[in-house]
């Protein structure tokens, strides 16, 4: 008699629209033992009710595969008879991480965490990873930083930014940015250029998109190293040869209170305390004697992200309307960001409160996230959306708008005030240095391109 052969499990992929495709494009697209039934959506607006595309999807789904909201997960389940919810998103709080779990397991399917080995792909160049323990940490300054360094040596550098595939997932298989016209034309979210566009003014060229793999090979024609900038408090998708994890002090203990962060935390083989100039003494302490109980053979480079201000109108005695990173401040958890800091540092008289002026989506943002202090989210998730953030701008009580996230806003929307724009790199305070740590590593690595 032959064996009797066992038919797929059938499974569900918890996600945000970016680690969830990833880990099913390199451990479900090809493997005949399990059939991925739908992805659900979290944390990003509009993503749910799309379908991942047949094109990418490959040969086993003809039609694609459907996103859906998480709310229908425990309806999901039953339906559709499932075996196993993979969660596949990052930046949550440990006990969120299980209430998702214990909603699955109460339906009836088991619950996965896929980790490194299954879906870290193998590059044929030297990788650099930069992640963090929270969103919002300054994994972009550093990823910065690192490119700069890297460059300055001589060496040929691609960034590849974790995925933010908020568009047309086809259209967006593969990104390449060598230019702030490359981007444009992308029509990207706000989201997407808050970490496209400063690395691409400074020359570096930034890959992105959907299928990593496919994105690897091809920055590896044009590199001599990669830099994986990551996305949240994720975990990298290529084997790093040297893992730099971001620590930040404004939320200490949170390196081991969320998920994948403390994962991130326990892989570094570099830690990064930022925010030392802000941050106070005691948050600062319980950062380093954390990594002192974890890691304690780890190097630690202390940090700052010094913010500066476009020229433009004083704020000295003014009403001041700040305009935050959206991340950062929604699933991120922090009330305020970098805006914020130079604001007050140039002597704002008021913060002026956005939540009274909120309309539409961006109403909808403060009642999702109700830690969001008083500030402006940078969302714009869609036209629609960066036109709502623009009327609720226009609509404030303010003299001047403090731009705190990282890209050109007024090129894109009309806030009806006079505004300044905030930027911050990563300054390394005493010793070691990052150029210090990397320094063996691209010795290594420039014998290894002129061999």
């Amino acid at each position: 008699m032959s064996p009797t052969v066992a038919p797929p499990r059938r499974v569900v992929v918890v996600g945000a629209g970016g680690r969830d495709f990833h880990d099913f494009n390199t451990v479900f697209r090809g493997d005949p033992r399990t059939k991925v039934v739908a992805f659900t959506a979290a944390q990003i607006p509009g993503i749910a009710g799309r379908r991942y595309p047949a094109s990418l999807a490959g040969p086993a789904y003809p039609d694609g595969i459907p996103i859906l909201d998480e709310e229908e997960l425990p309806g999901l389940i039953a339906r559709e008879s499932i075996d196993d919810v993979v969660l596949a998103y990052s930046d949550l709080a440990h006990v969120d991480v299980m209430h998702k779990a214990s909603v699955a397991l109460a339906a009836g399917a088991s619950v996965r965490l896929l980790g490194p080995s299954d879906t870290m792909v193998q590059s044929t160049r030297p990788v650099v990873a930069v992640c963090a323990v929270r969103t919002g940490c300054g994994k972009s300054q550093t990823s910065r930083r690192v490119g700069r360094i890297l460059r300055e040596a001589g060496l040929k550098v691609a960034l590849v930014r974790h995925p933010m595939p908020y568009g047309e997932l086809e259209k967006m298989r593969l990104q390449r940015f060598a230019s702030v016209a490359d981007i444009d034309a992308s029509h990207p979210t706000v989201e997407e250029r808050e970490e496209y566009e400063e690395p691409v003014r400074q020359g570096i060229v930034v890959y992105a998109g959907v299928d990593y793999e496919l994105i690897l090979r091809q920055a590896e024609t044009e590199a001599d190293v990669i830099v994986w900038d990551g996305g949240n408090n994720d975990f990298p998708f290529y084997v790093p040869d040297l893992l730099i994890t971001v620590m930040d002090p404004l939320r200490p203990g949170h390196e081991l209170a969320y998920h994948p962060g403390e994962t991130t935390f326990r892989m570094a083989d570099v830690l990064v305390v930022n925010k030392v100039d802000s941050a106070s003494p005691e948050g600062i302490e319980t950062v380093l004697a954390n990594i002192r109980r974890v890691k304690p053979a780890t190097p630690v480079v202390m940090a700052a992200s010094p913010v500066t201000l476009d020229e433009g109108p004083s704020l000295a005695g003014k009403r001041v309307l700040v305009v935050e990173d959206g991340p950062t401040i929604t699933h991120g958890g922090m009330p305020f960001g970098a805006g914020t800091v130079a604001a007050r540092a140039e002597g704002a008289a008021e913060l002026v409160d956005p939540r009274p002026y909120a309309v539409g989506s961006i109403a909808e943002t403060y009642r999702r996230f109700p830690s969001i202090g008083a500030v402006l989210p940078a969302m714009g998730y869609g036209d629609e959306q960066l036109a709502e953030l623009g009327e609720t701008a226009r609509r404030a009580a303010c003299d001047v708008v403090v731009v705190g996230t990282p890209i050109d806003l007024v090129r894109l929307v009309d806030l009806g005030h006079p505004a300044r724009r905030a930027r911050y790199e990563l300054s390394e305070i005493g010793e070691p240095t990052l150029a210090d740590l990397l320094a063996a590593h691209v010795a290594k690595w420039a014998v290894s391109r002129d061999g």
